[in-house]
């Protein structure tokens, strides 16, 4: 019973901090300060509701940059990573 107590207490104290450190417009669902007031009060509910619908996903790699040369830097650099790609595909069926 103590270890989940401690667990629980663990991921609580993770999640919180998770939510104090993330920037203000990466939030899910709710604002950062309903996501604190949550998590804070319903400390093993809200840390699994902070988990699944608050944290901000990670796989942003599909979005370019908002500056336009910035962009345009990124199109190139993936044009030429799936030239390359093609190229080393064409040439191992040659071998």
């Amino acid at each position: 019973m103590l270890y989940i107590a401690l667990f629980a207490f663990v991921l609580w104290v993770l999640c919180f901090a998770d939510a104090i450190t993330t920037d203000d417009d990466q939030f899910r669902n709710l604002s950062k300060e309903g996501w604190l007031v949550i998590v804070l009060l319903l400390p093993l509910v809200g840390s699994v509701l902070w988990l699944l619908a608050g944290r901000p996903q990670k796989d942003q790699g599909g979005q370019l940059p908002t500056d336009p040369e910035e962009a345009e830097f990124v199109r190139r650099c993936r044009e030429r990573a799936e030239e390359q790609r093609r190229e080393g595909f064409h040439g191992r069926d040659q071998e």
